[in-house]
This record gives structure tokens, sequence and C-alpha cells, in this order.
């Protein structure tokens, strides 16, 4: 099991996906800058679908890397059997922690479909303003609301595993 590259044992994928995390939040404010601000509606669609399309990839890699390859995150975290770097109460902690992101991470890509997938049929092409608009504006604010959820909890995780 190789380490990643920010300077702790987690694993590449791990350290690719907190990047994604970090990066992901400026992404979004970015593209409601494109729609509110510039009312440059196919930038902020194209914006949106390159976001997904990349968080697609890059969380079923990591998936696949943390599941098929090492086995889970704890065996990640707790590389050396003879001196774990979680255990007890700190083991449980983390435990809480992931299970809160859980809920964000897999809410996430279904509330962002259903947002892409309506727009893409509901909308005009080229995107203009039409009556699907105020149904999608509601949706991408959950959306936002809940990828910026799963980034701030992915990231509390990363750093109460793999950091502190």
């Amino acid at each position: 099991m190789s380490d990643g590259f920010l300077g702790n044992d987690a694993s590449l994928m791990l350290d690719f996906v907190v990047c994604a995390l970090i990066l992901v939040v400026p992404a979004l404010l970015w593209s409601l800058y494109l729609v509110k601000i510039r009312r440059n509606y196919v930038a902020h669609r194209n914006t949106q679908l390159g976001l997904a399309i990349v968080l697609l990839v890059a969380v079923g890699a990591f998936e696949v890397d943390l599941q098929l390859v090492h086995g889970g995150w704890e065996n990640i975290v707790n590389k050396n059997a003879d001196a774990p770097r979680l255990a007890g109460e700190s083991l449980t902690f983390v435990r809480s922690l992931l299970w809160l992101h859980l809920v964000f991470a897999i809410s996430t890509p279904f509330l962002w479909l259903v947002t892409i997938v309506l727009a893409l049929k509901r909308m005009p092409s080229p995107p203009a303003p039409c009556e699907h608009s105020s149904l999608h504006k509601k949706l991408g604010w959950l959306s936002t609301i809940d990828i910026t959820l799963t980034s701030v909890t992915g990231l509390l995780f990363y750093y109460h595993a793999f950091i502190a």
C-alpha cells in the first residue's frame, strides 16, 4: 500500500479526493457567479457538467482503490496492526464522522443527477431562463449545500483519520 502525496500515510486516491473536495466549492462558486452575475447560462451548464463528470470519475476511482485495493479505510488508517493509529474512542469518533460524511456523500450524486437531468430535459438549448428555472434554482441550491457539506465533512474525516 503506497502513501499519498500530502505528507501523511493516506492512500494516493484519498489524497486526490481530498484535493477535489477542496476545489469543488470554489468551482461551484465560480459556476454560480457565471449564472447569477454574468448571466452566462452556457458556461454555467458546461461547468456543472464538467464538475459532475470529474467528480463521478474521481469518486469511482476512489471507491475502487479504497474497497478493492486496500480493503477499506481502516486498513489504510491502521496499516501497522501492531501499532494502530486509531483505536478505541478515537476510532469510534472517526467512524461517526465518516457516517455523517456518507449521509451527504450518498445524497449528493442523486440530487445533482436529478438537477442535471431535469435541466437537460426541460431547459432550452442553449440554456436560458424558462418555466423550469424556479425548480432548477431550488434544486441547484440544495445540490450546492449538499456538496458543500460533503466537502466539509469529508475534510473533517480526513483530518481526524490521517492528520490529527
